[in-house]
């Protein structure tokens, strides 16, 4: 909005609004903006969730430490959509098709844990839409991402060949266009990107939602992947930047700078209130919003297979739940003491402070490990 008022329009009269031409300038007052809102705005709703008692329900096979949180509100993502919905809008380039897709991407998973969250407020526990619906939608939302992309690809604006870290010249083409021209067989030319667009986005979904267990673990994280994105997404965009290390350029992408920046600005307002000891919790509003939206901005910039190091303490945590939960049923035994991973920690005597720090720790290497492998092709 502020790009087509201050820039398009005004520039040309008062020459300094050029500046609103430079991603890198209204990147920063975009996170900036996410930050004020964010910590702004969270007071308020705090009191609003607590005023409508929208308290959290804690399961009583966890540690028993957790039974003090009972009570506290949640659905505080509402606070991080909000703070990454209203700057992107209004410092984005709102021609740029890929920020549409982020937000809608943003939006379609937000309103999921948003329906998921309501569902467990309602029936008063701690068990919301049953897991084969909560899938579902979450499917349906990732195939109508993907239907929108493979538009862009059919007039050249998208590609649905991939990055592959450590190897610059093979890009595989996850859309098979010889069984496109064979009306038997073209749904099967779509079928391996619509798999792959399943596995990153509602894998990515699910993992920052099993990760939100612990006060500020999941949102600190993601401070540190949207870092690591935004710099990803800058340097897809940037021409220069992309040639020289040998990445897929994608045209435009440098506008999700500013979407990722918000997810920073916003994480960091939302950590404020976060920390330990918690005074809101995000819910499954704010950590399926987040972790479709990140999952969506890896796929728009080709970095799908960077994506399980930038997030790699959330991929941990999901492999713990499904390990977890195959082995129970393969063997009967259990891997861990308590499933996703930082519980197993809990409980083998580890404070809750010192389990976020470390796991934080581990992501910052994961995610600049990430960033180093752009020019170890």
């Amino acid at each position: 909005m502020l790009y087509w008022l201050l820039f398009e329009k005004l520039q040309p009269v008062f020459g300094p609004f050029r500046l609103f031409g430079y991603v890198t300038f209204r990147t920063a007052f975009a996170l900036i903006t996410a930050l004020l809102i964010s910590l702004l705005l969270g007071p308020w709703m705090i009191r609003k969730l607590r005023h409508l008692a929208v308290g959290q329900f804690i399961r009583d096979e966890g540690p028993q430490s957790h039974q003090t949180k009972a009570g506290t509100p949640t659905m505080g993502g509402l606070l991080i959509v909000i703070s990454i919905l209203v700057p992107t809008l209004l410092w984005a380039n709102l021609r740029n098709v890929y920020v549409w897709i982020a937000l809608s991407s943003l939006l379609g998973f937000g309103a999921i844990g948003f329906y998921d969250d309501y569902t467990k407020l309602r029936k008063m526990r701690n068990l919301g839409l049953t897991a084969r619906r909560k899938f579902l939608l979450q499917v349906l939302v990732a195939m109508a991402i993907g239907f929108f992309l493979l538009l862009l690809n059919a007039s050249g604006q998208y590609t649905t060949a991939m990055n592959v870290p450590f190897l610059k010249s093979f890009r595989p083409d996850l859309l098979i266009d010889g069984l496109a021209h064979n009306p038997w067989t073209f749904p099967l030319a779509f079928a391996p990107f619509y798999i792959f667009m399943i596995l990153v986005l509602v894998g990515s979904s699910n993992a920052v939602n099993l990760t939100d267990g612990l006060d500020g673990l999941a949102i600190g994280l993601m401070i540190i992947a949207s870092s690591a994105m935004t710099a990803l997404c800058y340097l897809a965009g940037h021409r220069e930047f992309a040639n020289y290390l040998e990445l897929q350029r994608v045209p435009g992408s440098s506008e999700l700078t500013i979407f990722c920046a918000t997810m920073i600005g916003a994480s960091l307002g939302f950590l404020w209130y976060n920390a330990h000891p918690a005074e809101v919790f995000m819910g499954d509003v704010g950590s399926l919003a987040l972790g479709g939206s990140m999952g969506t901005v890896a796929v728009l910039i080709k970095q799908e297979l960077l994506l399980p190091f930038i997030g790699g303490i959330y991929v941990i945590e999901l492999l713990s739940v499904v390990l977890q939960v195959g082995s129970f049923q393969l063997r009967g035994k259990r891997i861990f003491k308590m499933a996703p991973l930082h519980h197993h920690f809990e409980l083998l005597g580890w404070k809750e402070s010192k389990v976020i720090a470390r796991f934080w720790i581990a992501g910052l290497i994961m995610a600049l490990f990430a960033l180093a492998t752009l020019k170890l092709r």
